[in-house]
């Protein structure tokens, strides 16, 4: 039998290439090989502030951007989180194993607690928890993970552990997948920082439905270091970052790419990995709008039905062990 591989996207913020060449790209080469399921975490979401109504517009946007990256719901079981309620049933059932001296170690929730996590949200606080659930709900064996949420993972594997030593053999305990290549795409303007969706100088990330003009604009102001050659190069990351993005979307090796802009400046590099991207985004932008809300939830309706009969089963599993009547 296949392995099983768990992931999934908040439906807040626009999800811009860095998510796709990150995360996305491999989510679509992952179905082949293992049993895949993906979740649009909307109750993740939740944990910050929420317009109810551009929350549930961005849910089936997202369902869009899964199905048009390549997500094939033939091999991938795709879903709301919300609708299989098993999620926040096991988050109660963990948290109660869950340590306060765990949660408070965990860097997310001080960066997005802003400084002020005295009067940060509860939710925002047990945020890892609901995250160990989505995972260990569906014996998880692997995990498509950057490297900002092994931490959380970390925990997620703790608590199935804790769980089976108390109360038996219950979780698999899930390992991480990190892809080598494109696992961490750089803010075009702060080659230091991650491409976040969150970023509030927006020329920092491409975000996938921008339009041509847009993308354009974005990488000739990208930034670059000192230095006139286009080459990876740890000491500038800059540069290294854009050449990255080119590789990946071109699928040349590195050796190919440094080659291709010898004795090139960085206004005919920007220019043509302009092109690149352009030309990527464009049918995968004609993809997002072939699916409407009908055909979305043909596709998610079945997902979360399929999704459920095996949260129920974990849980069903849960309770006997801890000994709660259902």
């Amino acid at each position: 039998m296949k392995k099983r591989i768990f992931s999934g996207a908040q439906p807040t913020g626009q999800l811009h290439i860095g998510n796709y060449l990150g995360a996305l790209k491999n989510w679509v080469a992952l179905q082949d090989e293992y049993e895949a399921f993906y979740c649009i975490v909307n109750l993740h979401a939740i944990t910050l502030p929420q317009d109810p109504s551009t929350l549930r517009k961005a849910t089936l946007d997202l369902a869009r951007i899964y199905l048009a990256a390549g997500v094939d719901p033939e091999k991938s079981t795709i879903f709301i989180q919300s609708d299989v309620a098993e999620h926040a049933e096991l988050t109660w059932i963990l948290s109660c194993i869950s340590r306060m001296g765990e949660l408070e170690r965990m860097t997310q929730f001080k960066d997005k607690g802003k400084g002020n996590t005295e009067r940060a949200g509860v939710g925002l606080f047990t945020y890892p928890v609901l995250m160990a659930s989505d995972i260990l709900l569906y014996q998880t064996d692997l995990v498509p993970v950057g490297q900002d949420q092994k931490q959380h993972l970390e925990l997620s594997r703790d608590l199935a552990e804790r769980f089976n030593r108390d109360f038996g053999e219950t979780f698999k305990v899930p390992e991480p997948y990190i892809p080598k290549a494109g696992a961490s795409i750089k803010s075009l303007q702060d080659p230091e920082k991650k491409m976040s969706k969150s970023d509030e100088n927006l020329n920092g990330s491409i975000f996938l439905l921008d339009d041509p003009d847009t993308v354009t604009k974005k990488i000739k102001r990208a930034v670059t270091d000192s230095g006139t050659t286009i080459e990876f190069d740890e000491s500038r990351p800059a540069i290294s970052n854009l050449l990255s993005i080119y590789q990946i979307l071109t699928e040349n090796t590195a050796e190919e790419c440094v080659a291709h802009f010898e004795g090139k400046g960085y206004g005919h590099f920007k220019t043509e990995l302009a092109e690149v991207v352009v030309e990527f985004l464009r049918p995968f932008q004609d993809r997002v709008r072939e699916f409407d809300d009908e055909t979305l939830l043909s596709i998610l309706k079945p997902g979360a039905e399929k999704a459920r009969s095996i949260a129920a089963d974990t849980l069903r599993k849960v309770y006997e062990r801890m000994g709660i009547v259902g």
